[in-house]
């Protein structure tokens, strides 16, 4: 068969870590045709319906050098036994005009997953309302007295965007931190003492010092094991782009009941590929757009999520539409 990867330019991938780059070495391994295709060669018209400039590429085993270009030609989506979405956030209105095309293409005959309607209706911090009852207490709110009042309930908070990634712009604000004002005006971009932006607040969970759990749900099953990623010393971010340390650990009797909950409600939506954030024993956020770890985790287990990815996937394209 033949896939097709929607990436980040390729030259900015990181094949010791990529978990993209991993899925299309056990697709390749697996027998399969691996395209590429960048966001931006995605395109509608009357005539060809959703294509994309797509490059057929090898895998290679090097990891500085990790693929080698075979041919790159224009080719309609429909054509693809599966098209994989795994552009990384912002999630900004590019990226929802790209879930419109990718809808679309979808009604040419398509397979795309994660399905584009599930990524739009998926935020990837908000999705945790609907299960609430594994979440941590949260706010999500732009009124700066709503956000102060969460702080002064909690005393102790973590305050961050709804559309950012990689630990980016996620502040811990206490009662009593003198800047608590800024932080809060800075998030929200408050004009003229209203907010222009809505957040998240979520109560500070100290169990942070023992990592911040990526667990992945691949076709409506969970991954035995997570990736732990624990802050530097004096940081509450563990995210790995904030310079966290990721360790491996078999999921804990919480870990398995949290995930269980969500796996078939999920899959059953068209999200084959989910990872979901635990901290402690609270859901913290639900990740689709382009999980990670799966690196990290076979590299420390022998658990190959990416091949498991891919036997997912064949299932998936073996069902008739």
């Amino acid at each position: 068969m033949r896939f097709a990867f929607i990436l980040d330019p390729l030259d900015s991938l990181k094949a010791y870590k990529d978990s993209s780059i991993a899925m299309m070495r056990a697709a390749q391994a697996a027998g399969h045709a691996v395209w590429a295709i960048q966001q931006p060669a995605i395109h509608w018209s009357a005539l060809h319906g959703v294509c994309a400039e797509a490059v057929h590429l090898e895998m290679l085993a090097d990891d500085a050098e990790w693929f080698v270009e075979i041919d790159r030609h224009v080719v309609p989506l429909r054509d693809f036994a599966a098209v994989i979405m795994r552009k990384d956030p912002p999630f900004d209105m590019e990226y929802v005009t790209s879930t419109w095309l990718l809808q679309r293409a979808e009604a040419e005959g398509a397979h795309v997953f994660n399905r584009p309607q599930a990524l739009r209706d998926h935020s990837e911090k908000l999705a945790i309302a609907e299960f609430a009852r594994f979440a941590a207490p949260t706010l999500v709110a732009r009124d700066a007295a709503l956000i102060h009042a969460f702080v002064d309930r909690h005393r102790d908070v973590i305050l961050k965007p709804l559309d950012g990634m990689g630990g980016s712009q996620i502040f811990r604000v206490r009662h009593d931190d003198p800047n608590r004002n800024v932080i809060v005006e800075t998030l929200t971009h408050e004009v003229m003492h209203q907010g222009t932006r809505t957040i998240m607040a979520q109560r500070y969970i100290p169990e942070i010092v023992d990592g911040d759990k990526r667990i992945l749900i691949v076709g409506g099953e969970v991954v035995p094991y997570c990736l732990a990623r624990i802050p530097l010393a004096g940081e509450t971010r563990g995210n790995l782009a904030a310079g966290g340390t990721g360790v491996t650990r078999e999921l804990s009797v919480r870990d398995r009941e949290i995930a269980g909950a969500l796996a078939p409600v999920l899959a059953a939506r068209g999200l084959l590929l989910v990872g979901i954030d635990v901290i402690g024993d609270w859901l913290t956020e639900i990740n689709v757009t382009s999980p990670t770890c799966m690196v990290e985790i076979c590299e420390q287990t022998g658990f190959d999520a990416a091949a498991m990815f891919v036997a997912a996937l064949e299932r998936e394209c073996a069902v008739p539409a």
